[in-house]
């Protein structure tokens, strides 16, 4: 059993303070009611005795209450196999510590005491170290509270209910709303391919280069405005968030009012600022509201939102041509005028339910929103000292620095620019692809929907299992040479098309579109997780995510312009070009797991050359002690 008495304060109270200013150092931690007979097995009485109940009583002075504690607690014994009921436990968190006392040592004390008492209400997996029934532990599971340290002198409690209630609203009500506005803003950026095939280049006089220069343009801006991501730390989310979404509407908006090429040149490119001011950061805004390994899934549930608009716009296209064909004002321009508009709505509902932190979330309870601070305050002591920092508002700048320096974030933002060379043409190019296959106008705007469903339902498939194994490059990996594979089969095709009957090499480039699409999507959802996994304050994650995207966002420039007119109808150039950028993608995602590995077994050699286990086996340390040991040492995601 755990020695308790090893946590007790060595300084206790004088004998002139009654027991209650004793009793005030201590809080307790009771464990669910057996009162609630679904908790209680058959074979067993509710009435069991407790093991351990350490009784101080109100007439006692302090050291004897002191004494009685210390005696408890060095008796405790293993549970039998007839008792049902935890022991109630006390355990000291480091308040009213004498001033000679210095300020790590209360850390230490406060973090081995919260360690401590983890091992009896943080229930996990299999036995407990201390030896309780398994058939209790999985009946009490959902219902034991979990205890937590924030500091010295601060203890904190809530169920695992409470904490998925949490999370389930914040997926419903935060996630599930920017995916919205993501949508929307990938709706307005990605339909003038659309509107290209609508009649956009034909009443503009657009000659190929110049429509190549439109989305360029786009881009241009939306590279030279993504350190825009770190105003997610400097701007409240409530004002920042419907600012950018009010922007885009109108520019988006505005493409229906242009007269020629400079016009839209202009609006483009304003269009790019607006957007970079909020996609990119995005992920990094969700950071603040959940745990890194429940990152990526609800990265992939906002990054999804693209190839789902992508999918609508193409259908909703398809509608609005097919409506707009006898009407005066022409089809391209309702186009961009019926898209542009929700945007403008989004922006309204934007301001009243946007949060700018846990604590302030609107649509949660006070208690929820406690619960979700505290959720994400961590045990190792490196993260756990940059979220105090995080609430204490003062710009962690060294944080920005070592983000800047470290080779680790270019490796990922290489890796997105190659995603991004197929992230961004795919979606433009792809009406304009399907119809140089044969296909009408508007039945090309239909097949361009489908492949882009399937993506959808990839990448959330996909972002869960990362999730769940706490793993990145194997998934990045395998998707990234799906996707390579998929666009060297359309290419190949292309390229010796002579040589096979038209409808065969037809669908062949048509269904290889499903996993190349699938492919890309997925990866860049894994790359952007990534680059925030392995950062701990909030400021290196949002510096990691704007080199990413001002490195990675120069792939559209390459992107943009592997389908000129001029090598239609096969494309064989951009789409073997898309093949090895998405294969340069999957050995950079290896080269970076090579990395990865390595400085965790730096990080494992050095707890070893701690003594942590020769340690423990002398018994010179408790094994609570070398489980928050273990803690300390920050371990990257692979």
């Amino acid at each position: 059993m755990a020695n308790f008495n090893s946590h007790l304060d060595p300084h206790p109270p004088t004998a002139q303070s009654d027991s209650s200013s004793f009793s005030s150092n201590f809080v307790e931690v009771t464990p669910p009611s057996m009162e609630d007979s679904s908790l209680v097995p058959s074979n067993h009485s509710s009435n069991s005795q407790l093991h351990f109940t350490p009784d101080i009583s109100s007439n006692d002075s302090s050291e004897s209450g002191m004494e009685h504690l210390t005696t408890s607690a060095a008796n405790i014994s293993r549970p039998q196999p007839g008792s049902v009921e935890l022991p109630r436990l006390q355990t000291q968190l480091g308040r009213g510590r004498p001033d000679d006392i210095p300020p790590e040592d209360e850390d230490e004390d406060a973090e081995r005491s919260a360690d401590e008492a983890q091992k009896f209400v943080n229930v996990t997996d299999g036995y407990d170290e201390e030896g309780y029934d398994s058939e209790l532990e999985y009946k009490t599971r959902h219902r034991l509270r979990r205890q937590m340290s924030i500091g010295a002198g601060a203890n904190a409690e809530y169920t695992v209910e409470e904490e998925k209630e949490v999370v389930k609203r914040l997926d419903k009500r935060l996630v599930l709303f920017l995916a919205l506005l993501y949508m929307l803003s990938f709706l307005d950026r990605s339909n003038i391919g659309n509107a290209k095939i609508a009649g956009l280049s034909n009443d503009l006089k657009l000659s190929s280069s110049q429509y190549e220069w439109l989305l360029t343009a786009f881009y241009i801006t939306y590279i030279a405005f993504e350190w825009m991501t770190l105003m997610y730390k400097i701007v409240p989310a409530h004002i920042y968030i419907p600012l950018c979404v009010f922007t885009w509407g109108i520019l988006a908006s505005c493409q229906a009012l242009t007269r020629g090429f400079w016009d839209m040149l202009i609006i483009r490119a304003l269009l790019g600022v607006s957007e970079a001011a909020f996609g990119p950061g995005a992920p990094f805004y969700l950071s603040f509201f959940y745990k890194r390994e429940e990152l990526a899934y609800r990265t992939a549930l906002f990054i999804s939102a693209a190839p789902l608009a992508t999918s609508f716009a193409s259908t909703l296209a398809w509608l609005i041509v097919k409506l707009s064909s006898n009407m005066p004002i022409a089809p391209w321009r309702s186009l961009f005028l019926i898209e542009g508009f929700p945007s403008l709505v989004a922006a309204v509902f934007a301001w009243l339910l946007i949060p700018d932190s846990p604590g302030k979330a609107s649509f949660l309870t006070p208690r929820q929103r406690k619960v979700a601070k505290l959720r994400l305050q961590s045990k190792n002591k490196i993260e756990r000292h940059d979220s105090q920092s995080a609430a204490s508002g003062k710009f962690n700048w060294k944080a920005v620095v070592e983000t800047l320096c470290d080779p680790m974030s270019y490796l990922i933002a290489f890796m997105f620019l190659g995603c991004n060379v197929a992230f961004s043409s795919m979606p433009v190019f792809l009406p304009t692809i399907i119809n140089n296959m044969g296909y009408s106008s508007i039945a090309s705007q239909a097949l361009s929907a489908p492949p882009f469903l399937v993506a959808f339902g990839v990448v959330l498939v996909t972002a869960s299992l990362s999730d769940r194994s706490r793993t990145r490059s194997p998934y990045l990996i395998f998707h990234a040479l799906i996707s390579a594979t998929a666009y060297l089969i359309i290419g190949l095709t292309g390229l010796f098309h002579a040589h096979m009957p038209t409808s065969l090499h037809t669908m062949i480039r048509y269904l290889c579109i499903y996993p190349a699409t699938s492919g890309f999507f997925s990866a860049v959802t894994i790359i952007i997780t990534w680059s925030m996994d392995n950062r701990t304050a909030q400021e290196g994650k949002g510096s990691s995510v704007a080199i990413l995207n001002i490195v990675g966002q120069c792939g559209p420039l390459i992107g943009t312009r592997l389908y000129p007119d001029s090598d239609k109808p096969w494309f064989v150039h951009g789409m073997l070009t898309c093949a090895t950028f998405m294969l340069v993608v999957a050995i950079l995602a290896f080269s970076l797991r090579l990395v990865l590995l390595r400085r965790n077994r730096g990080i494992a050699e050095k707890r070893d050359q701690m003594g942590i286990e020769m340690a423990e086996g002398e018994g010179l340390i408790d094994r609570g002690r070398n489980r928050s040991m273990q803690d300390e040492m920050f371990t990257y995601i692979v």
